[in-house]
């Protein structure tokens, strides 16, 4: 039963080209949306529905997105870091380029720390959308109509955008105080683990060739005969006689 399971996903997985679960949550999104649009079209106001889903689809797509892409790309340019990761000096040399005796310790220069951009994006990110849905009311366009139906202002709707707002990009740059103390100590570490290498590597004696030993056989020797001298006039033969 399990492998039949199995070879069922499989084969599903290979007619779609993902997860089963994937397809799942792909239907589950369009019939949602699709009650969605039986409900505008139940309450009679599909047609300001759709006005505002082709403005929202122009107004996006042709418009905001590359204004705020480009906004994001002078972010990039004007905040510190940039290019540390892509771009290394000259001096720093691969370990399979340059030996334990010619490297240089490293100075201390900056730590490397985490990209900036990703902790500014966030919090802007939040409170454009929260501008984008609540505008009328945080603009103050809505004032006459909010206040017929619920009695109340819209002052109170700018102040706090303006603090929540102010919460988000407090909160990020804790968490970017953070990961740069984390990052700032791994590169301590890093380099006091470097510079004990170089000192054990200093004072370790240079590997010179080993001195033959004395009692090294010479070639032909065989340790397993006695030594035999050569024969001579004096010397005797194999039975003492000379």
């Amino acid at each position: 039963m399990t492998t039949r399971g199995r070879s069922i996903t499989s084969r599903i997985r290979h007619w779609y080209g993902a997860n089963p679960l994937h397809l799942l949550a792909l239907l589950a999104a369009f019939a949602l949306a699709g009650y969605a649009v039986r409900a505008v079209i139940a309450a009679g106001q599909f047609r300001g529905f759709a006005i505002w889903f082709t403005v929202a689809i122009i107004g996006h797509d042709l418009l905001l997105f590359p204004l705020y892409s480009l906004a994001d790309l002078s972010v990039q340019r004007l905040l510190p870091g940039r290019g540390r990761r892509s771009q290394a000096s000259p001096s720093q040399a691969s370990p399979s380029q340059a030996s334990p005796s010619q490297a240089s310790p490293p100075g201390p220069g900056p730590v490397p720390g985490p990209p900036a951009i990703n902790y500014v994006r966030i919090p802007v990110a939040f409170s454009l959308l929260l501008l984008l849905a609540f505008f009328p009311l945080i603009l103050g366009l809505s004032g006459p109509e909010y206040h017929r139906a619920s009695g109340l202002t819209t002052q109170p709707y700018l102040w706090r955008w303006l603090a929540v707002t102010g919460v988000m990009f407090a909160a990020s740059a804790v968490i970017y105080a953070l990961a740069w103390r984390r990052a700032a100590t791994r590169a301590r570490k890093r380099q006091a683990a470097a510079a004990a290498a170089r000192t054990r590597a200093q004072q370790q004696p240079a590997a010179h060739d080993p001195a033959p030993s004395p009692t090294a056989l010479r070639p032909g020797f065989d340790a397993w005969s006695p030594a035999r001298p050569a024969h001579g006039p004096d010397s005797p033969g194999p039975h003492g006689h000379p």
